[in-house]
């Protein structure tokens, strides 16, 4: 067993704590390594961001511990109640690749290759294979109908990540979600997410699509030298730094097109459609995707303007063409507006707001469209276009609808964004003062369903973000990015939404300078940067949000600001400045009159400092001192408090936050006699929470208390 004050473990510890954070048993667990490390050490250490930084704090604390057996015994303790990496999914969650396709011709020789990858000696290298070839050519379909034709060789499962869709911060994260990592537990960094990620890959057995890379430099940080997993890598162009197997996948021979069309719409049909054959053949140009799309209307005979509509070079756009020529003028009209923006996943409600139509005929009308093959299904209920098909789309629109139709959709489908996130974050929080309070007309029955809508449409809000600022509507971004609070509080996602932040801070600095909205939009900015330990963007903005609640006199909002600044220094392990910040924050609180704005809401907010207070005190040592805080805030809590701003979870979760610090404390004291009786309380608060990691960690604190040393 691995001696727990050796410098490995002691650095293994601090990883796992660090990674960790994720939920608050994590951030917990944080906080009280930075306290240790500090008593240890014998004064403040800035809490490490990187692992060289982990590294090197690992290095201080074994310089101490190892001559000191008192200060041994106190790391092992404190090691023994430490998760190690998190939880990773068993083999009854096996993630799968999309449905493979319904048919399939020739590209023997690039399976032959895969297969040749798949099973040649190891070596040591990636087994890593590029797929690359132009729009529309199939080399998704390959690599998908080659990863089900290999099923069994992968009993772990199959991943696939869409580039065209992911942040590159977000691809790790993504692929953690599908292999069943709960959002609790992921690592709050991309380079934790993805050193996780290649970790949890190297005694798995895996076949990895990463689609539509555009550089080698998004493929990279994601592969793994693991003998039993394979990665496919699609692109349009070779990526030759990559240093995977390259295997080009060109249009189809001219047999083979015809035995696809054979298998597509049948014998009878192909013979049928002899005299027109040759020139069909001639306008797919071997494209797949345009001999699937031409399939269906073997034997209609080309119009002359069909012929000149688009390039004979171009076999996606000319079959986007002839499809799009032979729907019904609903289905027509929808696809035209509705492909106006990259959309990550429309479903019939946003479609239909589109096309300005009920979300019946907008159902209708995209089952229309799928089955031309001018969208596809990228979900239940949802579609997306392929790119050079929506570009095509966009310049129809364009000639056919005009520039103000074209804008006037482009604006309904973002206001149905708008509306839905208002709605769903009035539901989610519906006492926070940082939750917009413009009407909606959509509601949602509980918190739960309406956090899950907004986690569900995450990347069509960050997406409507950005097509609110293309169109210069100011208001709607600031609007949607305030609406974002509940999704960033309750379920995290932020490496998903941290582009629409940044572009909410920076069009209300440009836009409403020294305002409410600038102040609450850098302060949801500062969140998500803490929460991905970006921790010198996350004081920038903290400092931000402080500047401009003062500047608009919103006292409630220049404390919370000030107070959330001390949060992150928690999170840095700064401790003594910590506390001064929350000292700052009640006195700004005290401006606030009897009858002012947040009155209501004083006793609750002074009691949450009274907490963070007792928090900053214990990780300076000065132990005594954050017991009589904690205990203040716990009377409150324990009381059932009032007011309440709706952003913390009930006062049933509160009390069990206190008890649980105040059993942190008496056990940083050696008296686990007085902690344990809190810890028992604590966890029977939370007998009817969701609490599932605040639970994990109070056993873990049980287990301290009634374990002799």
């Amino acid at each position: 067993m691995l001696d727990p004050i050796s410098l490995g473990a002691i650095g293994a510890v601090l990883g796992a704590v660090g990674a960790g954070m994720a939920n608050e048993a994590g951030r917990w667990a944080w906080e009280s390594a930075g306290g240790l490390v500090r008593r240890i050490t014998g004064r403040e250490v800035p809490a490490p961001t990187t692992h060289g930084q982990v590294d090197d704090v690992a290095r201080l604390v074994h310089e101490r511990v190892r001559d000191d057996p008192e200060l041994a015994r106190t790391w092992a303790d404190f090691a023994r109640g430490v998760r190690g990496t998190p939880g990773f999914p068993t083999a009854a969650h096996r993630p799968s690749l999309p449905a493979a396709p319904r048919s399939f011709t020739n590209r023997e020789q690039a399976l032959k290759l895969l297969d040749k990858e798949a099973t040649r000696p190891f070596e040591g290298r990636p087994r890593l294979a590029l797929l690359h070839g132009p729009e529309g050519i199939g080399t998704s379909t390959l690599a998908v109908h080659w990863g089900w034709r290999q099923s069994a060789r992968f009993p772990d499962g199959q991943l696939h990540a869409d580039l065209r869709t992911l942040a590159p911060e977000a691809v790790a994260g993504t692929l953690l979600r599908q292999m069943g990592l709960p959002e609790a537990e992921m690592p709050p960094s991309a380079e934790d997410r993805t050193a996780l990620f290649r970790r949890c890959l190297t005694d798995r057995r895996l076949f990895l699509v990463l689609d539509h890379a555009r550089s080698a430099a998004q493929v990279k940080p994601l592969l793994v030298a693991a003998p039993d997993v394979v990665t496919i890598v699609v692109a349009r162009q070779p990526l030759i730094d990559l240093g995977a197997l390259r295997i080009p996948v060109g249009p189809l021979a001219r047999r083979d097109a015809v035995r696809l069309l054979t298998t597509l719409a049948g014998k009878p049909a192909v013979a049928a459609a002899r005299a027109t054959l040759p020139a069909v053949l001639d306008r797919c140009a071997g494209s797949p995707y345009a001999l699937c799309a031409a399939a269906p209307r073997l034997t209609d005979p080309p119009t002359p303007s069909t012929e000149a509509a688009v390039p004979q070079s171009d076999p996606v756009l000319a079959a986007a063409e002839d499809s799009y020529r032979r729907l019904t003028p609903g289905a027509a009209r929808l696809y035209r507006l509705a492909g106006l923006h990259d959309w990550p996943g429309l479903d019939a409600a946003a479609a239909a707001r589109a096309a300005d139509v009920d979300e019946a005929e907008a159902a209708r009308h995209l089952e229309e469209l799928a089955g031309a093959l001018l969208v596809e299904q990228s979900g239940t209920g949802r579609f997306r276009y392929r790119p050079a098909v929506r570009a095509h789309a966009e310049r129809t629109a364009a000639a056919v609808d005009g520039i103000a139709a074209c804008s006037a959709s482009v604006t309904r489908v973002v206001a149905h964004y708008r509306d839905l996130a208002v709605g769903a974050a009035r539901a989610a929080l519906p006492q926070s003062w940082r939750v917009p309070a413009a009407p909606s007309p959509v509601s949602y029955p509980d918190p739960g369903a309406a956090v899950a809508a907004l986690a569900a449409e995450a990347r069509n809000l960050v997406t409507a973000v950005r097509a609110a600022e293309d169109f210069g509507d100011r208001d709607t971004v600031t609007l949607l990015c305030q609406a974002l609070w509940p999704l960033q509080l309750k379920a995290g996602h932020h490496d998903v939404l941290l582009p629409a932040l940044q572009t909410g801070a920076r069009i209300a600095d440009d836009h409403v300078p020294g305002s409410r909205t600038a102040g609450a939009l850098h302060a949801q900015l500062a969140h998500t940067l803490t929460e991905l330990r970006r921790w010198d963007e996350a004081e920038s903005e903290a400092g931000a949000a402080a500047r401009d609640e003062r500047a608009a006199g919103h006292v409630r909002g220049h404390a919370s600001a000030v107070e959330f600044l001390g949060l992150l220094r928690l999170r840095q392990w700064r401790f003594d400045e910590a506390y001064a910040c929350f000292e700052e924050a009640g006195r700004i609180l005290d401006g606030i009159g009897p009858g002012d704005e947040g009155a209501a809401d004083l006793p609750r907010a002074r009691a949450l400092l009274e907490r963070h207070r007792g928090r900053a005190l214990r990780g300076l040592g000065r132990r005594e001192e954050a017991v009589k805080h904690l205990e203040r805030a716990l009377g409150f809590f324990r009381s059932g408090g009032s007011g309440g701003s709706g952003s913390s979870g009930g006062e049933a979760y509160n009390t069990a936050r206190a008890l649980t610090d105040l059993a942190e404390t008496h056990l940083d004291g050696g008296a686990p006699g007085a902690a344990l009786p809190l810890v028992d309380e604590a966890l029977a608060v939370l007998a009817r929470e969701n609490a599932t990691y605040h639970v994990a960690h109070l056993r873990a604190l049980r287990e301290r208390c009634v374990t002799p040393e």
